[in-house]
This record gives C-alpha cells, structure tokens and sequence, in this order.
C-alpha cells in the first residue's frame, strides 16, 4: 500500500480515471467530542471522501470564518490537543485507506517541535500537511522534517497571489496544489460558476503539474458540479461541519449527494 504522498497522488489518479473531481471533505478533530468526532468523520469517509483534511483545533484560525471558528471552540472545551488530533488520526488510517490531510495553523504545529511533529504524524498514517498561515519562505521549519519522511506539503495559492510569489508556493509544494477560490473565509458566499474563478484555475493548473484542488464557499453538490470541470479536486469544509451537527447519517447524505457531482459530464 501507498502512503505519505505516494496516496495523495493515487487518490487523484483514481479520481481522474473515473472521469470526475476528487471530493475532499474538511471535519475538525474533537468536534463535539473525541467520541462524536470519531462519528462523523467514520460516517463521512464511508459516505465517499476521497480526501480527509482533519482539521487540528487552534484558539486563532484567522483564516476559518464562523462555523469552523465555532467548530474548533468546541473541540478546545472537549480536549482536543496535538497528540489527540494524531491518535484520532491513527484511528481512522486502522479504518480507512484515503489519503489524510492534517489541516492546521502554525502554532501548534511548531510548538509540538518540527521533528516530533514528522515523525508522529507519519507513524499516525498522516499523508500530508497543509498550513494555512506558513508562508513558503518560512515553511522549511516543517516542511524539511515532513519530506524527509514521505509526507506531502500542501501549498495555498489565493486570487490574489503573484505570479512570483505563486512560483514560490508551487516550488515547495507536493501532493496538491489548494487554489483558495475568494479573498474571504472559509464558509463565504461563493459563485461557482464564476468565469474569473475558472480562468484562475486554468491558469494555476498551466503553472504546476500537481494537482489542482479548490476550496472555500463549496457547500452543495451544484457548486462541486460547476467546478469539477475545471479542478482536479474539490473541497468542501464548512457546510459539512454544519451537516455534522445534525448528525453522522446526515454528515453522510451530505457527503453521498457532493460525490454525485464531482463526475464531469
């Protein structure tokens, strides 16, 4: 079996034999609780993610709006630390073969200790990390140890990036590339049908040849289906979180209905 990057890239290989968008699906860990955490994220990988982003709690996520805001206030009053968020990790790679993305911030990352941190994660069946506020001239800190042991780095390209500063992200990434799809947070009104959007991603995919996942403001199945054509991935976090809330089989419906429209018809 594959693991580590190595996943990453297959999962996407499937995807694209079978004609459609891989789903990848955001779920905070320890949201309400490490036990109806554990729930969810079950009910939602059975449900067809391809991807997992697992999401690690933080008291500052800048980049998150309300609901995942919420979602990670909750998970902090339940528990939820570092070495919790790898074990629940390591719990759904005993279950699960999809690729897992550790979702996080800087801080806890780094103050875990880079080398820890590698180590950890990869003995957890983690894949790959994605940071949202560690810019690539920073990033060596955790991205050197977590290369050294097979783990993919996953780079954030916004509306607003430079063409230059585009190349920096895209130098330093593996497994794929997050193009974030508006200057706002997660969870903001999104228009996907938008031709400025899809021209943004046909321009990021002509500038790597990782890849090409798009995410922020995804919240049904008309919005993945609008954007399956021009993406090789799809992300969708706040409104699973929501769905979560009222429960696995309704996180799963959630999750059953966005993979009807990741096919590219």
């Amino acid at each position: 079996m594959s693991a580590g990057v190595d996943r990453v890239t297959a999962a996407f290989a499937r995807a694209r034999a079978e004609d459609r968008a891989a789903l990848v699906g955001y779920l905070t860990g320890f949201d309400p609780d490490r036990a109806g955490s554990r729930e969810r994220i079950f009910a939602a990988c059975e449900a067809g993610l391809d991807v997992l982003e697992l999401g690690v709690p933080f008291s500052d996520p800048a980049a998150d709006g309300p609901t995942i805001q919420a979602a990670m206030t909750r998970a902090l009053a339940s528990g939820a630390s570092m070495a919790g968020s790898l074990a629940l990790a390591a719990e759904i790679r005993q279950r699960f073969e999809l690729p897992i993305v550790l979702f996080s911030y800087a801080n806890p990352l780094v103050s875990f200790g880079p080398e820890r941190l590698a180590r950890e994660t990869a003995e957890a069946g983690v894949d790959a990390l994605l940071v949202v506020d560690m810019p690539p001239e920073h990033a060596e800190v955790l991205r050197g140890p977590a290369s050294a042991r097979g783990l993919g780095w996953i780079g954030l390209v916004a509306p607003t990036t430079t063409p230059a500063r585009r190349a920096r992200v895209l130098a330093a990434s593996s497994g794929f590339v997050y193009a974030v799809s508006l200057t706002g947070v997660t969870g903001a009104p999104l228009d996907a049908s938008d031709a400025g959007l899809h021209a943004g991603l046909a321009t990021l995919r002509g500038a790597s040849s990782l890849p090409i996942v798009v995410g922020f403001g995804v919240r049904k199945a008309e919005d993945v289906r609008a954007l399956a054509r021009h993406a090789d991935g799809v992300v969708v976090g706040s409104a699973l979180v929501e769905a979560g809330q009222r429960g696995p089989a309704a996180l799963g419906e959630l999750v059953a209905a966005l993979r009807g429209g990741t096919r590219r018809v």
